[in-house]
């Protein structure tokens, strides 16, 4: 009962965000355009916020788990082993989720307005298929998802470590509306979007992240005790 009341909560107040976050869009996005100015992208600040977008990707994020993965491993330290099996996972489902969507949902990009008129088109518009057309791949933000869904399994596994995540994430996130790759609802959706994820993969993790590791090694040692005796004449 306490677990479907404070999901209910979290509903409303994703919702309630939304709706505010809908209704700053254009001015969030109107501000930022007329306080950079026509040379902003030869600045160090848009620079900054690229490099952000490009080390908080999917990829970057990867790089940085495997190697905490490693380092984890080598000091034998199953407890982050898997928080950062956890987070990796949390951060590429909540991604792939936030990609499938944006490429469907056809909302134009901040930075193709008024270009563009802004708006949701959806995959297909005036005979023109807009799947994967990155101006029309605005909703909702892939960069934010994967980057919230990492810090948030590590804020559910150590809070004071998860203010200094959340932090990067939010940098993340800043950096995707200061650009105008994407507006402040794109952003919103995908962290609600991601503490969902993170919540569940965090959870299950907790309960059979353990059993199903043991089944791996087990399955593991099968084939290779399987591959030496096909061997042998």
């Amino acid at each position: 009962m306490r677990r479907t009341i404070l999901w209910i909560a979290f509903a409303l107040i994703a919702l309630g965000g939304l709706g505010v976050a809908v209704y700053v869009d254009q001015p969030i996005a109107s501000g930022l355009r007329e306080s950079q100015g026509k040379g902003w992208k030869k600045t160090a600040d848009y620079k900054f916020h690229t490099a952000v977008r490009k080390i908080g990707d999917w990829p970057g994020l990867m790089l940085a788990g495997g190697i905490g993965l490693l380092i984890a491993r080598g000091m034998r330290n199953r407890e982050w082993q898997r928080i950062l099996i956890a987070g990796m996972l949390a951060s590429t489902l909540a991604g792939v989720v936030a990609n499938a969507s944006r490429l469907t949902t056809g909302r134009v990009r901040p930075k193709e307005v008024p270009k563009i008129e802004a708006g949701f088109y959806g995959p297909w518009n005036h005979g023109k298929l807009l799947i994967g057309d990155p101006p029309y791949n605005s909703f909702p933000s892939g960069h934010t998802a994967t980057a919230f869904g990492l810090a948030f399994v590590i804020a559910f596994a150590r809070p004071w470590l998860g203010v200094g995540a959340l932090f990067l994430a939010v940098l993340v996130g800043w950096s995707s509306m200061v650009t105008g790759n994407h507006w402040t609802s794109d952003v919103w959706v995908s962290v609600a979007l991601s503490f969902v994820v993170a919540r569940n993969v965090w959870r299950w993790v907790q309960k059979n992240g353990d059993a199903t590791a043991r089944k791996i090694r087990d399955w593991i040692k099968r084939r290779r005790k399987g591959s030496k005796q096909s061997a042998t004449p």
